[in-house]
């Protein structure tokens, strides 16, 4: 912890007042900022002292406080909203903008378990279709946060080598493909062989005038009985007998070898695996609403072949419907994906005229059709319904709330360090001094304090919050924060561009002017350094210019 941070901030916050719960809060609106950093309002102070009055040696401990992962402070105030905590900002600056002492620690950190990630949807047609894309953008999102963490991912189902869906790679989806010299017949043959032992499996009802299982169909499995027995919750009611098919078991057999697939490259991963922030899931399958039947069938069947430790531990992420409004026709995901690029491509030509015609331009417009698409399947909680109106195009392609605006935002920034650079190579400014050398006490914008304490502070905490798979008191479903990093970006991208338009970043040529410059610079390339890190959880690569 050589970097301070929010949470870290907080404890020593609470621990100064001496109180076990949590009386503090962190500022984030601009209004609230002018006066201060971190209140414990009123209300809260009033159920933790009598009379609301807080100990004279609590408020001087407040002010004493010190420590490598808590933000410098100035000054602890009785107010009438609170106690109201502000921090010495030019340090703050300073703290978090210098690069930290040490060796650099490699990109994943230590390794923090396993989890395989399941997605049935790849398992289905080859036709895939937009409710389809949501659970597959879903976990490739969740894979690269997790691995930001320090997690091993392995991801479910395979791909063929051959014939898989040209839309994922559209869309920078990393997803695996199958190897040569697969042992799934083998595990197949050992599925079949623990199915014939199996007590609540039958071969199908013997005696006159009983029909033969249908063709295809292995067995039937009781899976109420099983549920029952096993006191299981949050399954289905209307489960009952399974029709076992190869297929089914094929899928488990791949499941099996991903999860040998863990225990051999991390032995302490399974069966009991914690991730960051206390959870506790090791295989999560991640289903759209409409798959959710099938996959809960596959889970007790599993269970019941497979009585292992790590069976009980699937959990299920359910991602809710994708409404499309007025289709003509049902459509499928890569005639979505053209779509929005026929109307990316549109609207660039419209803003920027002939230079969106030429061919340079043509990965730029992939890559801001990613990044719609993405946003538009991404930045809503993964339980909520997402609508698509095809015909309009403005949600994908302008307003703050789109990923084509987060992309234009990071573009900025990408030409306001090369116009710096040019500028430098002129000779019409000198060089970004070291660190040690900038004046932060010259950042005395509003909108710099924003971006400092909304974005760059919490931002590690906001990856890492955003890969928690928290294990649910009862039953089989999970839910997770996946749409925090695009809310963030959105957010970011805002306030950013609010400060971008008020403030000249590259002013005139005059040394009294470099102080503010270099230290605006030196502030604008962390939050750049935000935008990159956070695209790539997204894969999406960062634009030069748009």
């Amino acid at each position: 912890e050589a970097r301070p941070g929010v949470a870290a901030t907080l404890r020593a916050l609470n621990g100064a007042l001496g109180w076990p719960g949590a009386l503090w809060v962190k500022e984030s609106g601009a209004r609230n900022l002018r006066h201060r950093d971190f209140l414990a309002p009123r209300a809260a102070l009033s159920a933790a002292f009598p009379g609301g009055q807080v100990p004279p040696g609590a408020v001087s401990a407040v002010r004493l406080l010190r420590g490598p992962a808590v933000l410098p402070l100035r000054d602890c105030q009785e107010t009438p909203a609170g106690l109201a905590v502000q921090v010495r900002r030019p340090e703050a600056f300073r703290r978090l903008l210098e690069p930290l002492p040490g060796p650099a620690l490699p990109a994943a950190g230590p390794r923090e378990g396993s989890v395989v990630l399941h997605c049935p949807a790849l398992r289905g047609p080859p036709a895939l279709r937009p409710r389809h894309l949501r659970p597959v953008l879903l976990a490739d999102h969740l894979a690269q946060l997790l691995r930001a963490q320090g997690v091993g991912v392995h991801m479910v189902p395979a791909l063929a080598e051959e014939g898989s869906p040209e839309v994922l790679q559209q869309l920078h989806i990393d997803w695996p493909s199958s190897s040569c010299g697969s042992s799934l017949p083998d595990a197949v043959s050992a599925l079949k062989a623990a199915l014939g032992r199996a007590p609540c499996a039958s071969a199908g009802e013997q005696g006159p005038g009983t029909a033969a299982l249908p063709e295809g169909v292995i067995c039937k499995v009781h899976l109420k009985s099983f549920v029952e027995q096993q006191g299981l919750v949050g399954y289905d009611p209307n489960l009952d007998v399974l029709l076992v098919t190869e297929g089914m078991l094929r899928s488990l057999a791949e499941l099996q070898q991903a999860v040998q697939q863990c225990l051999v490259s991390d032995p302490v991963a399974l069966p009991a695996s914690c991730f960051p922030g206390g959870s506790c899931c090791s295989i999560v399958h991640v289903v759209s609403c409409e798959e959710e039947f099938q996959q809960q069938q596959l889970d007790l069947l599993w269970r019941i072949l497979d009585p292992g430790a790590y069976t009980a531990l699937q959990k299920h992420l359910v991602c809710g419907p994708v409404k499309v409004t007025n289709p003509s026709s049902p459509i499928g995901a890569d005639q979505y994906f053209q779509l929005r690029k026929g109307q990316m491509y549109e609207a660039s030509v419209m803003k920027y005229g002939e230079l969106a015609q030429d061919e340079a331009w043509t990965e730029v417009v992939d890559t801001l059709t990613v990044a719609a698409i993405r946003f538009e399947m991404l930045s809503t909680a993964h339980q909520s319904q997402i609508t698509l109106d095809l015909e309009n195009s403005s949600i994908s392609t302008k307003g703050t709330k789109s990923g084509a605006f987060v992309m234009y935002n990071c573009a900025r920034l990408a030409t306001l360090f090369d116009n710096f650079q040019r500028a430098v190579e002129r000779g019409t400014y000198p060089p970004l001094p070291p660190v040690s050398e900038l004046n932060f006490s010259c950042l005395r914008e509003e909108g710099e304090w924003l971006l400092l304490f909304n974005y760059l502070l919490p931002f590690p905490e906001v990856l890492q919050q955003a890969a928690q798979l928290p294990a649910p008191a009862r039953g089989i479903r999970i839910t997770a924060n996946t749409e925090t990093v695009c809310k963030f970006l959105i957010q970011l991208s805002m306030d950013f561009s609010s400060y971008y338009n008020r403030v000249h970043v590259l002013g005139e040529p005059f040394p009294h002017l470099f102080d503010q410059m270099f230290a605006r610079l030196q502030l604008l390339g962390a939050v750049r350094d935000v935008f990159h890190s956070a695209l790539a959880t997204l894969h999406l690569p960062p634009l030069s210019q748009i």
